[in-house]
């Protein structure tokens, strides 16, 4: 019988971070809940990879503040921390308000230019109805805002402060009336910057977000389970 040559094996690092992207995935898409239990080895065996890249995606997310080790009980999906997320959606806030403020101050056909792909999204083309695809294109959108402003380090910090309010920040789109109200939000948040209109498109801004951060004080766990249920259908 001939033996088939075996194929590489991939390396230590690549392993873990499949299974750090694939627990990610799983947390987010609340396919694994706050305060669910489990063990290194399960999620070994369903990955078919061996506990030690396991280990250190786990202790990634824990870093990362998803999940907590419980000692000789295996890892846990955090409870959400709600005065944690309120303010990191207050420093939003104040990220994405001097982002504006700069745009604002650009030359008219400078700042037409940097902002030329989210206006053709948001005031142009047809509006989408996914509320997952939605939530991505939002994302953008504010990433978008804080980097055109020029300053590499405000987008930096905008983006890790994106990433750890994605899990939460995805409810906001699991009704149809945030999804149409964000497309016209953030049509209004463009016109005034277009218009240099800093005091108002600051305004529009900040309640566009402090919707979502009230949305965050609504959240109890029947409405995660609901969440769930829409976001994997």
């Amino acid at each position: 019988m001939t033996t088939q040559p075996q194929s590489p094996k991939a390396r230590p690092e690549a392993l873990a971070e499949r299974v750090y992207q694939a627990l990610k995935a799983d947390i987010f898409a609340f396919r694994l809940m706050p305060g669910d239990r489990f063990s290194e080895s399960e999620i070994a065996g369903r990955m078919a990879v061996s506990r030690t890249p396991v280990r250190q995606a786990l202790f990634r997310l824990e870093r990362e503040g998803f999940v907590e080790v419980w000692f000789r009980s295996g890892w846990q999906i955090k409870n959400f921390d709600f005065a944690w997320f309120e303010s990191l959606y207050d420093l939003r806030t104040v990220l994405e308000c001097e982002a504006v403020k700069r745009l604002c101050a650009l030359p008219a056909p400078q700042c037409a230019a940097l902002l030329s792909e989210l206006n053709q999204f948001w005031c142009e083309a047809e509006a989408l109805t996914e509320g997952l695809v939605v939530s991505q294109h939002d994302e953008a959108f504010h990433m978008t805002l804080v980097a055109a402003a020029g300053n590499p380090e405000m987008a930096r910090i905008h983006a890790e402060l994106t990433e750890k309010i994605r899990i939460i920040r995805r409810l906001d789109f699991t009704r149809d009336d945030r999804v149409w109200a964000t497309y016209q939000e953030h049509a209004e948040i463009l016109q005034a910057i277009f218009q240099q209109q800093t005091t108002e498109a600051q305004r529009i801004l900040t309640e566009h977000i402090a919707v979502s951060k009230a949305e965050v004080r609504k959240i109890t766990l029947h409405r995660l389970q609901q969440a769930r249920l829409q976001l994997t259908e």
